[in-house]
């Protein structure tokens, strides 16, 4: 019988923290002196300052310093995709100089010695401005949009125009905001004597944040150290670092003492990022049985002034269905909104809507079900890279979930099925998503108490990241998962992946696999050089480790010791294993996706236009499962989010100050337990052994994709409207005829 936690549903390990309140999040951490920062944000989204009046304030009980484009410290841009590992959130850094280039942006900070003092003395600081009309629309900037990826094989104007069904319409989501629970802080600890910053984050990327922190305060990296034990979730928002943390750090070089800087709820809505809106002309040319002959897609994409940032749709159109004609061609337009980042699920999410929704158009044109439309435009190799997939089993996620969920007994005419006085409507998607494996260190102490230590400079953002190594490393030795300590979430760690992209957990597998297998090396040579052992010289290659006992490889594990007490005889406190890796060579010749299929029913009263989500079920083909409560746990959070895209999410900028209007949890709308449903999740479980050993894929982005698409197609069943412009809502309803 296996023992293995590999694939068991483990309760995180570092579930007891927080909810006994143990777990540190970026603010809470006990720094003695500490003082208060608070920003002044601009009020005109696009101009200059022309004069900042900081005497009043600086008068005020408390304050200690205000900072600014007028006496602020010199910082730096960071080098970005000129090195490794150094992306901002936004390059241009805090008081840069006067220009104002959106609605939000920092412009000065307050420091004092309490957070109402701050709070107060910031309310006081006048600033004058050279107010321009700012651009927040597509249409605002689309004269100057500019080309930023492409793609194309075949000839798709002939092949659309020799098409016996055409489909030509276009598709837009709207800007997105993350808004975690945590928001986002820093507290900076400047220690003079020694020239060295202490950091403390609430961060997705520590050690892309230690690059930057580097590059932008102009200090040697040993110089920096980055620490970020637990995040309240971050979707992407915190995979870079943004302007409040060098503000902290600024204020805290400038004032000789701690200071802490809080992003309030407001300015989560202008300077930590979001999905920016995405317009999609699709046009789709096909045979009358359902065959795709020709696919284009268009895209129109916002970003900032300060930075150029691709959300790219190209590659899912590419890749997705088999067609022998595919263009794709993406354009940005600069708007003056904060710079967009990756919002869970980046390119996919949006591209996915389009496309999909664009297939349960050509389905109805062609009156064909929708699920037989993709199946028979199923794609055997990817199309787009020209190689085959390292693991595909789309087909198998069709038929399980169609099964589950009833889809034959589906009636396509719209408004055909009810159940208690209101209309049913039954909605399917495809959702996919790229599988990565980048490069990790990871350091594994086998220790003479027993116990091992896992350390790296990743970090878990929520996911169940320190539950993964104490699976890997009890699979590998034998030891019970509480007897494993995992530290992560500090630069001065073994460098590690960047939480995004669902690469953390495939990318750190190969590395803590090597260097759990390089302790365990290292105990079986002690066993064979301790004298008195009962493994004294004895072949070390003749050993092994089960169940944290060291035996002969002919012999079972009770004829063995523990490895503690090898330790112990040895006078040894622990043993180190390490080990460093890249992505596997084998990838490069392979596609490697996840890929599954959502299905969603939903209810409609006409008599009060009242929509809902009723049912829905995803079934993904992501790799094998590490945890089954975690990765359940993580397609249950993304069909949730795709709900709240689908029917609530829409950042909204007023014309005139480019102000997002919405800019708090009362008026930008989120799904809460009340719009969601039960949703029931099925995993295939086959293992990509072309990734890692243990055939593990990255599972966070893939509930996301295709949600929105699967809800508009199911609205449309049950009541005729075509939602092509996210979020739905109660007036696109009202249109019904």
């Amino acid at each position: 019988m296996s023992t293995t936690p590999i694939g068991q549903p483990i309760t995180r390990i570092d579930g007891k923290f927080k909810v006994t309140g143990r777990a540190p999040y970026t603010l809470e951490h006990p720094i003695d002196n500490v003082a208060y920062g608070v920003a002044v944000a601009s009020t005109i989204g696009k101009g200059k300052i022309k004069n900042i009046q900081t005497a009043e304030a600086g008068k005020m009980p408390g304050v200690l310093a205000i900072l600014h484009h007028g006496n602020a410290q010199k910082l730096y841009r960071p080098a970005g995709s000129l090195e490794e590992s150094s992306r901002p959130g936004e390059s241009r850094p805090p008081f840069e100089d006067e220009n104002i280039y959106y609605y939000g942006q920092f412009v000065a900070l307050v420091v004092a010695e309490t957070f109402e003092q701050a709070q107060d003395a910031a309310a006081n600081v006048r600033v004058e401005y050279d107010a321009q009309r700012p651009a927040v629309r597509l249409a605002d900037g689309e004269k100057q949009a500019k080309p930023n990826a492409n793609y194309s094989r075949g000839d798709f104007n002939s092949a659309f125009e020799q098409a016996q069904v055409k489909l030509d319409e276009t598709y837009i989501t709207p800007i997105e905001v993350h808004n975690p629970m945590e928001m986002h802080g820093t507290i900076a600890v400047w220690d003079e004597d020694k020239d060295k910053f202490t950091l403390y984050e609430s961060s997705q990327g520590v050690v892309n944040h230690h690059n930057v922190a580097s590059q932008v305060l102009g200090m040697p990296p040993e110089s920096i150290q980055i620490i970020s034990p637990f995040i309240g979730s971050g979707f992407g928002c915190k995979l870079f670092p943004w302007p409040h943390s060098w503000m902290a750090a600024m204020a805290a070089r400038h004032v000789k003492r701690p200071v802490k800087v809080a992003v309030p709820r407001q300015l989560m809505f202008t300077t930590v990022g979001h999905r920016p809106t995405i317009q999609q002309r699709i046009r789709i040319g096909a045979t009358q049985d359902g065959k795709l002959l020709a696919f284009a897609n268009d895209v129109l994409q916002s970003s900032s002034q300060v930075d150029e940032y691709l959300e790219d749709c190209v590659d899912p159109t590419a890749m997705l269905y088999s067609c022998p004609n595919v263009a794709a061609q993406q354009h940005q337009v600069s708007l003056n909104t904060g710079t967009p980042t990756p919002m869970r699920g980046p390119g996919r999410v949006p591209a996915l809507f389009g496309i999909e929704s664009a297939l349960d158009e050509l389905a109805v044109k062609l009156n064909l079900d929708p699920l037989e439309v993709r199946i028979r435009n199923y794609a055997e190799t990817d199309e787009g890279s020209g190689h085959p997939w390292s693991s595909k089993h789309l087909r198998e996620a069709y038929q399980t979930g169609a099964e589950r969920f009833g889809w034959s007994k589906r009636n396509p005419k719209v408004s055909s099925m009810t159940k208690n006085d209101e209309i049913l409507g039954w909605g399917m998607a495809t959702c996919t998503w790229p599988a990565h494996q980048r490069a990790a260190e990871v350091r594994v102490r086998l220790l003479a108490d027993g116990t091992a230590r896992a350390s790296c400079a990743t970090q878990d953002i929520g996911t169940g990241t320190y539950t993964v190594f104490a699976e890997i490393v009890s699979d590998k030795t034998g030891l019970p998962v509480d007897k494993i300590n995992v530290v992560l979430g500090d630069s001065s760690l073994p460098p590690g992946p960047t939480s995004g992209g669902s690469s953390a957990t495939a990318t750190v597998i190969p590395a803590i696999i090597k260097a759990t297998g390089n302790a365990v090396e290292a105990v079986l040579k002690a066993a064979a050089k301790t004298p008195n052992s009962p493994f004294e010289k004895t072949d070390p290659k003749t050993l092994k480790m089960t169940g944290g006992r060291v035996h002969e490889q002919n012999k079972s594990p009770e004829s063995g010791l523990p490895f503690q007490q090898i330790l112990t005889a040895a006078k040894l406190v622990g043993l180190d294993g390490h080990a460093k890796t890249d992505g596997t060579p084998e990838q490069k010749n392979y596609s490697t996706h996840s890929f599954g299929a959502h299905f969603c029913e939903v209810s409609f009263d006409p008599e009060i236009v009242r929509l809902r989500v009723t049912r829905w079920i995803s079934v993904i083909d992501g790799g094998r499962m590490i945890n089954q409560k975690t990765a359940r746990n993580q397609i249950i959070g993304s069909v949730t989010m795709g709900i709240g895209m689908g029917m609530l999410e829409e950042a909204v900028y007023d014309p005139r100050t480019g102000h997002p209007i919405n800019n708090n949890f009362a008026d930008y709308l989120v799904a809460v337990n009340a719009d969601v449903p039960n949703i029931e999740c099925i995993f295939l479980d086959y293992p990509d052994t072309v990734m890692n050993e243990y055939g593990a894929r990255g599972i966070g982005e893939i509930g996301l994709t295709g949600c929105a698409s699967a809800l508009t197609s199911a609205t449309y069943h049950a009541t005729g409207v075509r939602v092509r412009d996210l979020p739905i809502r109660i007036e696109k309803l009202l249109d019904r005829t």
